[in-house]
């Protein structure tokens, strides 16, 4: 029996006439096979090098935050204060965090920013600073310290002398206030936020901290449908640049189970509106409900009616992905009231 030609073993690809076989054989099914053997041996690859990333728990949060004002915190900071940001929060990406940011600044009050700044993860890196204070013992020396106005400062133990934590807070407020909302007072918006897709239960406790007026907007949406918008795309996306980097199934699984269960960690009485973005695409959503807890006004009508992004192609999960992330991220999706 004659052996097969080059000719028969490839078929002529008009686009790649002039190419070398390696070039146009990707159009081929020896092509498809390369790529699926070799995103087989990524995704095995990753599972089994895999690093999970420790983050802080809200009760390290709440506990760090109670010994603060135990140290004198000067609660009266937020009694008259009115700022109110909007923080929309997604369940990991491509559950529409963005469609939704469209709605919301369709009242032309509002500006939210779109992940500022979002791989330097500095919202999640404050959260990590204030979760691990210093020794409970050495805060106490905060408490009792000499007053800075005291006539004897010169003559006392100032070695560890710390302004008060009503400045340390303002502060650390103040890098928002600065940065993102009176950026958004400069464009001529009253009232601001940002939506992110990386952050979780304890970073909004944070922000909550800061701004204790602040509402936050929650969406999720079910990790296999949001793995297959995030394949469809070319970008390189990562948790906290350069060292987490979410390039598989298990690491995207990963972090969306991370984010599904803190939610449960949030006190009853946190000031949040959650919503799925199954339920957004279909219209179950009470957007009157939400208007008027967030005091805004919604045209949903107006930013649906065009479609903006998406994903550049409907990307496959396989079989091995999608075991990956039902055992990854089983305990989020039963939290969340998805099944496998």
């Amino acid at each position: 029996m004659a052996a097969l030609s080059d000719a028969a073993l490839f078929p002529p690809c008009p686009k790649y006439k002039q190419a070398p076989i390696w070039v146009w054989s990707r159009q081929t099914w020896l092509g498809e096979a390369y790529r699926a053997s070799k995103k087989f041996a990524h995704e095995i690859s990753s599972c089994m090098t895999f690093s999970k990333v420790s983050l802080p728990s809200v009760d390290e949060l709440t506990r760090s935050i109670s010994l603060l004002q135990a140290c004198g915190f000067d609660s009266t900071m937020s009694e008259t204060d009115e700022e109110a940001p909007i923080f929309v929060l997604s369940n990991g990406g491509r559950a529409g965090s963005t469609l939704l940011q469209r709605i919301l600044i369709t009242d032309p009050r509002v500006l939210l920013w779109g992940e500022p700044m979002g791989e330097m993860a500095l919202v999640s890196r404050i959260t990590e600073m204030m979760a691990h204070l210093e020794q409970p013992l050495k805060l106490l020396t905060w408490k009792n310290q000499v007053d800075a106005n005291s006539n004897t400062l010169a003559q006392s133990w100032i070695a560890t002398l710390y302004p008060s934590i009503a400045y340390f807070r303002a502060a650390l407020r103040g890098i928002f206030d600065q940065w993102l909302g009176k950026s958004a007072l400069d464009h001529g918006f009253v009232r601001w936020g940002f939506k992110e897709v990386r952050l979780g239960a304890s970073e909004a406790s944070l922000l909550h901290w800061l701004y204790p007026n602040a509402k936050f907007v929650i969406t999720c949406r079910h990790p296999y449908d949001s793995y297959r918008s995030f394949v469809g795309n070319r970008w390189v996306y990562y948790y906290r640049y350069p060292e987490i980097r979410v390039d598989s199934a298990v690491a995207f699984a990963y972090h969306w189970n991370r984010l599904a269960m803190s939610w449960s960690d949030l006190p009853s009485d946190f000031p949040c509106f959650r919503m799925k973005y199954e339920d957004l695409v279909r219209g179950n959503v009470d957007f009157r409900k939400l208007e008027s807890w967030l005091g805004i006004e919604i045209k949903e009508k107006l930013a649906l009616s065009a479609p903006v992004g998406g994903s550049r192609q409907r990307g496959r999960i396989t079989w091995y992905e999608r075991r990956i992330i039902a055992r990854e991220a089983k305990a989020g999706m039963r939290a969340m009231g998805y099944e496998a």
